[in-house]
């Protein structure tokens, strides 16, 4: 079956660091464009980051650029997250999601997500 799976967050202070894992199983990411979001409590998701299946190239949120990392590590089927000077505006539930596509996808095209994990920036 199609499964997405997230883990690696929690409660961490601002300027911190976290990395987000989140593995795959049923299908080969090599195929599949991969993106994270996050949903703050009261407010919509938000598109973080993606990375596409065709040459590994990625996009970030402005808010992140420059702080966030998305890679993956192909031998584990695994895509992760690097998140570096955390403030507390990133706290957040934090989701991967994957589409059968070549390229970043809008948002809605997403046809497989995980459970979510937690990420509290909080002093």
């Amino acid at each position: 079956q199609v499964q997405l799976v997230e883990s690696g967050g929690g409660l961490v202070q601002p300027g911190g660091s976290l990395r987000l894992s989140c593995a795959a199983s049923g299908f080969n990411l090599n195929y599949y464009a991969i993106g994270w979001f996050r949903q703050a409590p009261g407010k919509e998701p938000e598109g973080v980051s993606c990375r596409s299946s065709l040459d590994g190239s990625t996009v970030y949120a402005d808010s992140v650029k420059d702080r966030f990392t998305i890679s993956r590590d192909n031998a584990k089927n695994t895509v992760y997250l690097q998140m570096n000077s955390l403030k507390p505006e990133d706290t957040a539930v934090y989701y991967c999601a994957t589409v059968h596509t070549l390229t970043c996808p809008a948002e809605a095209e997403y046809d497989y997500w995980g459970q979510g994990t937690q990420v509290t920036v909080s002093s």
